[in-house]
């Protein structure tokens, strides 16, 4: 049989991924040198206040060992992993990944696959990958879906405070600064890096207000082909005014397309911060 594995950048807590037959690997959040599991002894609202209080959260991944231990505990009883991580570029967790299979006992039964996403499209891939798995499909029936699905996604961010991004290397310093200083609402997108692996977030649009954002991210959707039959995930930092004026406008413009409000988990507070809403859209094709 073939299982499925993933991290918590699928929002999923380890509670709710065992209810599905998932198996999930926390990523770590840390605050005073303290080191969190995501989602399992950290919530978002707890980080949240410790962010008011003038801490500074950062991220890490879990360890080889971890990943090593759960790949030989189920290739051990026969079966085969496919090990679907959070985007690399954005983490380190696929190349850790792709670390614990050469270490594994049986790398032969490991398969890692890159999301090229996180968050709400990461677990549309997972959700739709464990189905197939669950109903018998084969490893290439499965990997065929991901790869096929994977090339339909788009992410947007409209981050609060630039140095969280700053902070964790996901902007530079001049980004940073200039997001600051203008006072216009900044709009990044996920892009594949030119020549390398993986994606960055990059400057999309400066806009004067939040529905200004949504109409350019919604025009770069619809030239990327979002339309009937897309997933768009709206996932927020304890911002769900934002988030339903999201759901509001979007809705409008893509009327066939299923829309889903998420709370985004401690790790992405950490990258993001406080108050930051990210768009995104993934068609599923079996």
């Amino acid at each position: 049989m073939i299982q499925i594995i993933s991290d918590s950048a699928t929002l999923y807590t380890q509670v709710q991924a065992k209810e599905k037959g998932l198996y999930t690997i926390p990523l770590q959040v840390i605050v005073d040198h303290k080191s969190y599991k995501d989602m399992e002894n950290i919530t978002s609202t707890e980080l949240l206040q410790m962010i008011d209080q003038k801490k500074v959260p950062s991220t890490s991944l879990p360890s080889v060992g971890e990943r090593i231990d759960l790949y030989n505990e189920i290739t051990g009883k026969g079966d085969e992993v496919i090990d679907i991580t959070i985007a690399s570029g954005l983490s380190g967790a696929y190349q850790s990944a792709l670390m614990a299979k050469e270490e594994c006992d049986h790398p032969e039964r490991v398969t890692v696959v890159d999301s090229n996403t996180l968050a709400g499209p990461m677990r549309a891939l997972v959700d739709m990958a464990l189905k197939m798995a669950q109903s018998q499909k084969s490893k290439d029936e499965i990997l065929d879906m991901l790869s096929r699905s994977i090339a339909t996604e788009i992410s947007f961010l409209i981050p609060q405070d630039f140095s969280f991004l700053k902070r964790g290397g996901r902007v530079s310093g001049f980004e940073a600064g200039m997001g600051g200083l203008l006072k216009l609402i900044p709009v990044m997108m996920r892009k594949l890096k030119k020549n390398e692996e993986g994606s960055h977030l990059v400057n999309f649009a400066l806009c004067r207000t939040m529905k200004k954002a949504f109409m350019k991210m919604a025009d770069q959707m619809e030239r990327d082909g979002v339309s009937d039959g897309y997933y768009i995930f709206i996932s927020h930092a304890n911002n769900m005014e934002d988030a339903q004026k999201a759901h509001a406008y979007f809705e409008q413009r893509f009327p066939g397309a299923k829309i889903i409000i998420m709370p985004l988990s401690p790790s992405f507070i950490a990258q993001g911060g406080p108050k930051c809403v990210s768009i995104q859209a993934i068609r599923i094709i079996e």
